[in-house]
């Protein structure tokens, strides 16, 4: 886990050293355990490394030959790779195979690889720059054209430090933010910054794009014709090869458990591959739901045999952390997850370097409830995913937003077909731009802030394999989603009562909100980036019913743009509690 950057400038062009260290600086804290730089020509590569495989011989770049590495994640099969294809590895750092397999196999050498990556590699004998990012996003990466060539890292925040382009807002981005939470596809919400797609491999030769291709993260085909117990067998050994291949480290570690299916699943796999305890994480808010979600995911720990050690999230919390969680989210998702997830790592970091979550469970088993709806026709009830907006009339908004879900139905447009049913096309969508864009963009940023490596060993190529051409009988039955994945449970893990109907555990934000109605509304309302949307008299009265689950998350997207729009769009970065800073002048 690290943080990556670099220069691919036209032949003749020498990156210069102070931008260099900029790109450096900026991403300080995805990696605190040292740094690697390869400046040669007109290329640079930056390296930031969070040591949690080989500690003592991982550092980066990594050489062989003519080509240089530097790369974020953790390519899990790396072991198999060396041994398979006889590779000539010097360290015993993940990354090192898939340098070689790259001068071996050219721009395929990303076929190979299990896990979870950003790679950038600089081949000085065709000099050329190879970008590659994991399948399912797990990693970022993004792309900008600038004065002299092409600039990459792994997060849009350290371009703009780094002075290669200015900070300007898309317009068509911003609608999806203010509407969806997060943006889609591969244009980012700033100007001339794009992302790496998921699965994409990107060729930058003399300063320019000059070839793309892409890996699927989820296999061809309809569902197959698989009965309920060949399935589970099918299940079961595809999560024990992630789970074991996603323990393989060198630093401790733990689990985020928040008490979901997700979640508990991965708590009985650590407890099974694990030799020693697992020390598992939970957040609850201050809320009456508190002393039940506490005293579940209490349970399963004690079930697993596990450490449980749980934080409480206050309001008061949440206003004195909230510009620092905001800050970190620089590619912008408006997802009260990102609550959790940052004090969850912060608080984590104090004894581990690495911890597993759940992200992708719902996902590839099917177990959002907009599925279930999304499987119908429409003359049946069905409904079409991601259709209404979180400010649809509400009346705030200055003018009505346009073209937000373009970005969705161009993704529709993509993932149907190719024989799948409705179910997968649905999960299909998600896949393509709420998992990496609002979901693994969370993860990652909430965790790096502090430092933490994250690793989700549900989405894994192996566990896709067995999930998603389910037939739809085993994702959705009895109103109820991850049908499959609930029998594994019941199975192999059933203190985790994971038939039994539970309400889900929300953040209680809108009902903070509307507490600190009167004191927060207009230092939301005054905001640069909010004055020019909203209308400021509508904001107040919007505000003060965000106990309303409607008008809560409209609120809250208000309060998170105007945090979000100060700090990376206007550069203000603030000292203090969400007043403080938003009352700063």
């Amino acid at each position: 886990m690290s943080g990556i950057a670099g220069l691919a400038l036209r032949q003749g062009s020498s990156p210069a050293a102070a931008t260099v260290q900029a790109l450096a600086a900026a991403l300080a804290h995805r990696g605190p355990d040292g740094q690697g730089q390869h400046v040669q020509g007109s290329v640079a590569l930056v390296h930031r490394r969070l040591a949690s495989m080989d500690p003592t011989g991982g550092g980066q770049p990594i050489f062989a030959g003519a080509a240089a590495l530097v790369a974020d994640g953790v390519v899990y099969n790396h072991q198999a790779l060396q041994a398979q294809h006889q590779l000539p590895c010097a360290t015993a750092s993940d990354s090192e195979p898939a340098l070689h397999l790259y001068r071996r196999e050219g721009l395929g050498f990303a076929e190979h690889l299990r896990g979870m990556y950003a790679i950038a590699i600089h081949d000085r004998a065709i000099r050329r720059v190879v970008l590659a990012r994991d399948p399912f996003g797990i990693k970022p990466l993004y792309l900008a054209e600038v004065a002299g060539g092409v600039a990459f890292a792994s997060e849009p925040q350290a371009l703009l430090a780094a002075g290669l382009l200015p900070p300007r807002l898309r317009p068509e981005a911003l609608h999806e933010l203010l509407q969806l939470q997060f943006t889609t596809g591969a244009e980012t919400i700033f100007q001339g910054i794009s992302r790496v797609l998921p699965g994409e491999t990107v060729v930058l030769s003399d300063g320019a794009i000059t070839e793309r291709r892409r890996r699927d993260a989820l296999p061809e085909g309809g569902p197959e014709p698989v009965g309920e117990a060949e399935a589970l067998e099918r299940l079961d050994q595809a999560l024990a090869e992630s789970a074991a291949l996603h323990l393989r480290m060198a630093a401790p570690c733990g689990a985020f458990l928040s008490g979901s299916i997700d979640s508990a699943t991965v708590l009985a796999l650590m407890a099974r591959h694990s030799e020693a305890p697992v020390l598992a994480f939970t957040a609850i808010f201050d809320s009456a739901e508190a002393p039940e979600a506490q005293a579940h995911a209490a349970r399963l720990a004690k079930a697993a045999g596990a450490r449980h050690d749980c934080i409480t999230v206050t309001a008061a919390e949440l206003w004195r952390h909230l510009p620092e969680i905001v800050g970190c989210m620089d590619d912008p998702a408006a997802d009260y997850g990102i609550i959790p997830a940052w004090f969850l790592a912060r608080h984590a970091r104090e004894q581990v370097k690495v911890v597993l979550s759940g992200e992708g469970g719902d996902e590839l088993f099917a177990g959002h409830g907009r599925y279930r709806a999304a499987r119908r026709p429409w003359w049946l009830g069905g409904k079409t995913l991601r259709a209404r907006g979180a400010f649809d009339r509400l009346d705030l908004l200055r003018a009505p937003p346009t073209g937000w879900r373009d970005g969705v139905a161009a993704a529709e447009a993509a993932e149907a077909g190719h024989g799948r049913s409705r179910l997968q096309a649905a999960q299909a969508l998600d896949m393509a731009d709420w998992l990496p864009n609002d979901v693994l963009v969370r993860l990652d940023r909430c965790l790096m802030a502090h430092g933490l490596e994250g690793r989700t060993p549900l989405l894994d190529s192996g566990v896709a394999a067995a999930a998603f051409r389910l037939p739809d009988a085993l994702k959705v039955q009895r109103h109820s989603g991850k049908w499959l994945l609930r029998h594994w449970l019941a199975d192999n893990f059933p203190a985790a009562e994971p038939f039994r109907p539970r309400p889900g555990v929300s953040v209680p934000v809108g009902a903070w909100i509307a507490q600190v109605a009167d004191r927060l509304a207009p230092l939301v309302a005054a905001q640069p980036g909010v004055a020019a949307l909203a209308k400021p008299d509508r904001v107040l009265p919007l505000f003060r019913r965000a106990d309303e689950k409607r008008a809560g998350f409209a609120a809250w997207h208000l309060l998170f743009y105007a945090l979000w729009h100060r700090r990376h769009i206007e550069g203000r970065r603030g000292e203090g509690d969400v007043f403080e800073v938003l009352g700063e002048r």
